[in-house]
């Protein structure tokens, strides 16, 4: 830190865990409900405490922002998004992969005492990626939002010298960090149940997103006519369902969050429909799957899924002698508890619908891992 005095509105520090001196003077302007400028990875940002009207108001105000309009919260863990239900697997896997990073989700739910950054029930969650705003998000013991440093529609500020030109004494302090690395807004993600958006691209495509969001899932049994089929259509449903979106078009709108979900046969010979059984199993739910072609497993389509969901142990273990030493972690057993499912072929439509049941309840228990 540069031997500024403390009445000095801008401090110049390198990245890197904030000294204790100053971590404890943007504590003590925060809670007092004043403004404080920090840097982060994309643009610089006005930081308020979140559960203060007052000071929300005057970030708002300062901004030109209009009162109605949403605030982020800005935090350090990628933990809070425990503290949302709708879709919290996809958010996990997002949270994963970008955080910390330029990446807005907009999540379903509002934490007690962040009511005034919400908007109609969604709030948007950020973990920013400099390392100094990081170690004084975390040093404290309120909640903080960081709103971009601009006025309402005007370019955000890069610079620490830039946000003291356009606010001047409305700051209490101004942490300057050097250029922010980015220098572009972050991307902003609607994440809930029917809501897979992209409000605002910034660095990352929705093609991205929706691969690391979503699970490509496979499901193996012999033919790729009875049971993987039963599998791939209620799997499916069930996937839907939690997202949202069940309904004719559940197999695009469930792709729309990044889902693929396929199935394939050890032994199976290409282009075969489903059996006329599965069909009415899945007809009885409202699930079509007329068009269905079986498909021979190979390494090359296992490689390309997240995960494979294998009817028996024989199927287990055929695939694990395709795929090269290390590669299995993706193959396990469809029914948790280790049981294999018989192959309900030759056996009566009540053979099947006991198969589907099985299935189903197999499926029902993975399907919060998934969505």
């Amino acid at each position: 830190m540069s031997d500024r005095s403390e009445l000095d509105l801008r401090i110049e520090i390198a990245e890197g865990k904030p000294p204790r001196d100053l971590r404890k003077r943007v504590e003590r302007h925060l809670a007092a409900g004043e403004l404080v400028a920090l840097p982060t990875e994309t643009v610089y940002g006005i930081a308020a405490r979140a559960d203060s009207p007052e000071a929300l108001e005057r970030l708002r105000a300062l901004k030109g922002r209009d009162a109605a309009r949403a605030l982020s919260w800005h935090v350090a863990s990628r933990e809070v998004v425990e503290r949302f239900d709708e879709l919290r697997p996809l958010a996990r896997r997002l949270a994963a992969r970008y955080w910390p990073g330029p990446l807005t989700l907009v999540l379903h739910g509002v934490p007690e005492g962040l009511e005034g950054l919400a908007s109609d029930g969604w709030l948007g969650v950020r973990l920013p990626a400099n390392l100094t705003t990081q170690g004084v998000i975390e040093g404290l013991d309120f909640a903080v939002c960081l709103s971009s440093a601009n006025k309402s529609g005007g370019q955000p500020c890069t610079s620490g010298p830039a946000v003291e030109q356009l606010f001047g004494d409305d700051l209490a302090l101004v942490v300057d960090g050097g250029p922010s690395r980015l220098g572009e807004s972050s991307g902003v993600l609607k994440l809930g149940r029917g809501q897979f958006e992209l409000l605002r691209e910034g660095l990352l495509p929705i093609e991205d997103l929706r691969r690391i969001a979503g699970l490509r899932l496979g499901f193996c049994c012999t033919g790729n006519t009875c049971r993987s089929p039963m599998a791939e259509g209620l799997a499916l449903r069930l996937i839907a369902e939690r997202l949202g979106v069940a309904g004719p078009r559940e197999r695009q709108a469930v792709a729309e969050f990044g889902f693929e979900i396929s199935s394939f046969g050890t032994f199976a010979s290409p282009g075969a429909r489903a059996s006329s059984y599965t069909l009415d199993v899945l007809a009885q739910r409202d699930i079509a799957l007329s068009e269905h072609a079986s498909t021979p497993a190979t390494p090359e389509l296992v490689r390309e899924l997240d995960q494979v969901y294998c009817l028996t142990r024989s199927h287990l273990d055929a695939l694990k002698a395709m795929l090269p030493p290390g590669r299995a972690k993706k193959l396990a057993l469809l029914d948790p508890d280790g049981r294999d499912i018989a192959d309900p072929i030759g056996g009566s439509l009540a053979v099947y619908e006991q198969c589907g049941d099985a299935i189903l309840r197999a499926l029902e228990a993975h399907a919060s891992d998934w969505a």
